[in-house]
């Protein structure tokens, strides 16, 4: 009935005929049987039967024309929607394509149909620059993002009062700079596309600085084009493939905007990073920006920020980052889930007790090997998980009997150097029992990719993490801090105020000083993420 009762608004507008009244409410029927099984039908069903109520509450009185046809603002709003693709949003999904070519029509059905066009792509591009085009966890059940939906019921009444049309819509967009930042790379590697990209730097043996290779002059005028390497970085006459310092420190910095390791050298890693096509990288500008669209403007005052595709962590306070450091995280088949929580407490010299996954599919065939393996790495055994359970001598119990299935026992691993949380954990309890911990094992921070956990964060200087999270916790100085480590005491210490942690997964971004950085898909989300928003295209109506 709903939809019904849009393309009946069109004859109720202008006193149109019935035929194009129907012809536009089949066109909207059509459009979302055909998305029926999409993830954004319900979505449009919601965006059209809220423009009909706002249409209805207004006796149906038009926005957008008068009796000499579009209205000034009705241009204005074609304009705008005609640049939706500065925003990585398709102008067409937002009735931009037909609107310009129909503007100057005054037939009275054509402008039946172009006023509704012109409410429902507001309502959408408007709705799609505050919450983004998809539904975090209906796209990927790995996202529990919950985005501020906007209200589209709201939007055509206060377009309606406000002055200045474009800067209303302008007011939707995410109000931050790292989304602004992230519409200009947009732009400008848009422009490299227009202008042919680049093409592949052929393989062989690595580049080092000093060596003289026709492929380096290839490398040169990529770091040119990408703002590495500066325009005016000219070589000596007759020494462009010559691999100079110049060069070197260019490619340095290409390195550091890929999450390589900048050691200077042009090795596999690099130039794959070199060799990724330009409509790969539009494309991460794209799904990033979409996922900038779900962040809350506001994260609070100061709090934790985890990007997973980054292995990495900072501490923001008012804006500035006052702390970062280098995390390993869940392996690609234990992947760690993005939310946001609140840390509430750190525990200095942690139990470890063992989730039953590993106690079952790591621990036991080595305890069926040896039982003595527990006692060595510090492990206590308990009868099982109640409040009641007791301790358990492992050389008491035949292993050989064990069966992971049944497997009922508890174990914990008792502070100490050895623990797999290291000295400290910063917890923020959550369902998905994923938190930030140090770690015996120092060696993996120095990887370039570090997916290695069960889904945990690990830090590569948690002493540091601990100094900022406590620093309003009186008494809690570094030095107390390292000499509750050295006691080897389990310690908790409740936080002052909880503090927020995000835990989130951008594969895209620009910093402060304008640098463009991209990061492996180390979960596969860019796929996840560019199919929905594909189905959500599909199931677009009008």
């Amino acid at each position: 009935m709903k939809l019904r009762l849009l393309a009946c608004l069109a004859t109720i507008l202008l006193g149109t005929g019935p035929a194009l009244a129907e012809a536009l409410g089949d066109r909207v029927e059509t459009a979302l049987r055909a998305g029926l099984d999409a993830a954004g039908a319900p979505y449009e069903i919601e965006t059209v039967a809220a423009v009909a109520e706002v249409y209805r509450a207004r006796h149906m009185r038009p926005f957008w024309i008068d009796d000499g046809g579009v209205t000034a603002r009705g241009r204005t709003l074609a304009r705008i929607l005609s640049r939706a693709d500065l925003d990585a949003l398709d102008p067409d999904d937002y009735g931009a394509g037909y609107v310009s070519a129909m503007i100057a029509t005054t037939e009275p059905e054509v402008l039946a149909g172009l006023e509704i066009r012109l409410s429902v792509g507001l309502v959408r591009f408007a709705a799609d620059l505050g919450q983004g085009r998809t539904t975090p966890h209906v796209s990927d059940p790995e996202l529990f993002q919950y985005r501020d939906e906007v209200d589209k019921a709201g939007i055509l009444t206060a377009a309606e009062a406000a002055g200045d049309l474009a800067a209303f819509v302008d007011g939707y967009r995410p109000l931050s700079p790292r989304y602004d930042r992230l519409r200009q790379a947009l732009a400008a590697y848009r422009a490299m596309a227009e202008l042919g990209g680049w093409q592949p730097i052929p393989g062989g043996p690595a580049l080092k600085p000093g060596m003289t290779d026709p492929r380096v002059g290839l490398v040169r005028d990529r770091l040119r084009l990408w703002g590495d390497l500066a325009a005016d970085a000219d070589p000596a006459v007759g020494e462009r493939d010559v691999y100079d310092d110049a060069l070197a420190a260019a490619v340095e910095r290409m390195q550091g905007r890929h999450g390589l390791t900048r050691d200077r050298v042009i090795g596999r890693n690099t130039l794959a990073a070199l060799n990724v096509p330009v409509e790969d990288r539009i494309e991460q500008l794209v799904l990033n920006l979409e996922r900038r669209r779900w962040i809350p403007d506001d994260l609070g005052p100061k709090y934790v920020y985890v990007n997973l595709a980054d292995f990495h962590l900072k501490v923001v306070d008012r804006e500035r980052t006052v702390y970062d450091t280098r995390v390993v995280v869940g392996r690609p088949y234990h992947r760690t889930p993005v939310f946001s929580h609140a840390m509430t407490y750190v525990e200095v010299n942690p139990y470890w007790h063992v989730p039953q996954s590993i106690a079952r599919e790591e621990l036991l065939p080595k305890i069926r090997e040896d039982a003595g393996f527990l006692a060595r790495n510090n492990y206590t055994l308990f009868s099982d998980w109640s409040a009641g359970a007791v301790e358990i001598d492992p050389l008491s119990v035949d292993w050989t009997t064990v069966s992971s299935e049944a497997f009922g026992y508890k174990i914990r691993q008792e502070p100490g150097d050895a623990n797999a949380l290291g000295r400290l954990k910063f917890m923020f309890p959550n369902r998905f029992n994923v938190y930030l911990h140090d770690t015996p094992a120092k060696s993996l921070f120095a990887r370039d990719q570090r997916s290695f956990s069960h889904g945990c964060i690990r830090v590569m200087d948690p002493v540091g993490l601990a100094e900022i999270v406590l620093a309003e916790v009186p008494g809690w100085t570094l030095d107390r801090i390292n000499e509750t480590i050295e006691s080897g005491r389990r310690t908790v210490v409740s936080l002052a105020e909880p503090l927020p942690v995000h835990l989130d997964y951008q594969t895209a971004w620009v910093n402060k000083d304008g640098s463009v950085h991209f990061r492996s898909d180390i979960y596969d989300r860019d796929r996840v993420l560019a199919e929905a928003l594909m189905a959500t295209r599909r199931s677009r109506a009008l």
